[in-house]
């Protein structure tokens, strides 16, 4: 342990001592821990050159379940989380078959569906926009509108559609409204939303707030730590080493728990979109966790 970690961790120990059980990760009955689940796009380079492996060093970390990416196309990592025992509950997806879609039947999501089903996925999740898709109200406005019926959709299906922010939702358009007002108006009670905290934070929001505010709304949360001394809000892209692993940024882990508990969250997963290291980060994150 470096400096910088003890230290951390020496101040950890005497907030911890002084918090209500129910504000602690690390509590044995804390149902987010029990269940802790991996965005697998944090082992997108791994995973290419040998899905097997990775995914048994990802069960080995600890996480309970993955978060698969490019959904339908996730074979290996479906095979390789089934091989040794990671749960599969999500997935992002091919997400222009519901933001653009090719006809008004939705024919190509509903494949994608069926696609979800055999596996037995519960969620499926729109993790970004084209730059066309966002560029104003009105843009968001058509998604909403989109996302709503593919929501309805996939209820009929048994799973749940949700979309993943980012930070450019919340830049102010016209009247100083952003996308993701216009989200929150439109979304039918069938959209929900999958919170990730670090793009809030960069967007100069409260990510503890918004998933308070967001009460039944909010299906999933990223967990994911940011760097300090960075410029917010950014709109736009942030250096690679602004990915933190939880523990060592400005986002404590405690109070999202707790948020996403009174809001009724179903999954938390760990995410990490840069590491020089993703192995190590995975880890270094679980041990955050496991207070080690």
């Amino acid at each position: 342990m470096n400096r910088r970690h003890f230290l951390r961790a020496t101040a950890a120990t005497s907030v911890v001592a002084c918090q209500p059980r129910t504000l602690l990760a690390l509590a044995k009955d804390n149902s987010y821990r029990k269940q802790i689940g991996l965005q697998l796009y944090t082992l997108r380079n791994e995973i290419s050159k040998d899905a097997d492996a990775t995914l048994k060093a990802v069960a080995e970390a600890g996480y309970y379940q993955g978060e698969m990416y490019g959904f339908p196309k996730a074979d290996a990592m479906i095979k390789a989380a089934q091989a040794h025992g990671v749960a599969l509950h999500s997935s992002h997806f091919e997400w222009d078959t519901v933001v653009n879609p090719s006809d008004q039947g939705l024919s190509d999501f509903m494949r994608i569906l069926e696609e979800a089903k055999k596996i037995g996925l519960k969620h499926l999740v729109i993790p970004y926009l084209h730059g066309k898709d966002r560029e104003s109200l009105d843009d968001y406005k058509r998604v909403a509108e989109n996302c709503n019926q593919g929501a309805a959709k996939a209820k009929e299906a048994g799973i749940q559609l949700s979309y993943h922010n980012h930070a450019f939702e919340f830049e102010p358009k016209e009247g100083k409204q952003t996308g993701f007002d216009v989200f929150v108006k439109e979304f039918s009670p069938d959209m929900k939303f999958e919170i990730d905290t670090f793009w809030v934070k960069v967007g100069g929001g409260d990510p503890v707030k918004l998933v308070k505010e967001l009460k039944g709304r909010v299906t999933q949360l990223h967990l994911k730590d940011l760097k300090e001394g960075l410029t917010l809000p950014n709109f736009g892209s942030v250096p690679n080493d602004a990915f933190q692993e939880l523990g060592d940024g400005i986002i404590p882990v405690e109070p999202l728990l707790e948020a996403g508990k009174e809001a009724g969250v179903e999954h938390c997963h760990v995410e990490q979109d840069q590491s020089p290291d993703p192995l190590a980060s995975i880890r270094q994150s679980m041990q955050h966790l496991q207070g080690l």
